[in-house]
């Protein structure tokens, strides 16, 4: 049973963190990982930094520019995770856009993936369909799970064609605009979050974008099963370094 699978069956709301590889230094990624999993969160997405992260904003943008830098690139950041299971046992998803896992090559992208112990992919710009045509033997032969996204402007049909090529959970965006924190959901994506919740899926949700604070974090799992912070995060690393992770996940979910 791949983590995601153990994860998503424990009787508890889910709080996952996206990061960007190599921000602030370089070499910071292990050492995140290993305090984000200490301080009690649930599962890590670990962000590829890309040239042109269109559904980015500014604050995940300005760290992946930082961390190509640094010298950021898929191979250095395989080769920093080797050996992450030794020291990190939670859940660890590779997040980032096509471009990068094509140019690497796909195959070998997902035997390193499962080589290291990588659960799965966020990839937001490979569509449903060319996944299905071309990529999802490859992505089910090295047990990786790759995880779609829905959005309030997508159609009830495509939600259940997600749903139906989905074997994990489904990343809820919470609203139509780029990454970033919020401080709190209005009544249009209350009403999404309804909507969703009322579709009967097989796979639970995790809802991202726009997630800051506790009240945000427990108005997005109201009825989903988690939900992802990663500006709100990125922001506190910039400013207070790696030391500041136990305060910050606290003050998320407090013990």
């Amino acid at each position: 049973m791949n983590r995601i699978h153990k994860k998503l069956s424990e009787d508890k709301k889910l709080l996952s963190i996206y990061f960007t590889a190599g921000y602030p230094e370089v070499n910071d990624t292990v050492p995140i990982l290993e305090s984000l999993e200490k301080n009690g969160v649930d599962l890590v997405e670990i962000g590829l930094p890309f040239s042109d992260p269109l559904a980015d904003g500014p604050t995940i943008q300005a760290s992946s520019t930082q961390a190509l830098l640094n010298g950021m690139t898929t191979q250095k950041l395989f080769e920093q995770l080797k050996d992450i299971r030794k020291t990190v046992s939670i859940p660890l998803i590779l997040m980032g856009y096509f471009n990068p896992v094509l140019q690497y090559g796909v195959e070998a992208f997902c035997k390193e993936c499962n080589e290291i112990g990588i659960d799965g992919c966020i990839l937001p710009d490979l569509p449903l369909a060319e996944y299905n045509a071309h990529y999802r033997a490859i992505f089910e032969k090295y047990n990786l799970i790759n995880i779609f996204l829905i959005t309030p402007q997508t159609s009830q049909e495509r939600i259940h064609a997600i749903d139906e090529a989905s074997n994990g959970f489904i990343y809820m965006v919470s609203s139509a605009s780029t990454t970033g924190a919020q401080e709190g959901f209005g009544n249009e994506q209350t009403t999404y979050f309804n909507r969703i919740a009322t579709m009967d899926l097989k796979n639970p949700q995790v809802v991202g974008f726009g997630i800051s604070n506790e009240a945000t974090f427990n108005a997005a799992t109201k009825q989903a099963k988690g939900a992802i912070i990663g500006s709100a995060f990125i922001k506190m690393i910039t400013e207070n370094g790696i030391s500041g992770i136990p305060k910050f996940i606290r003050s998320i979910r407090p013990l």
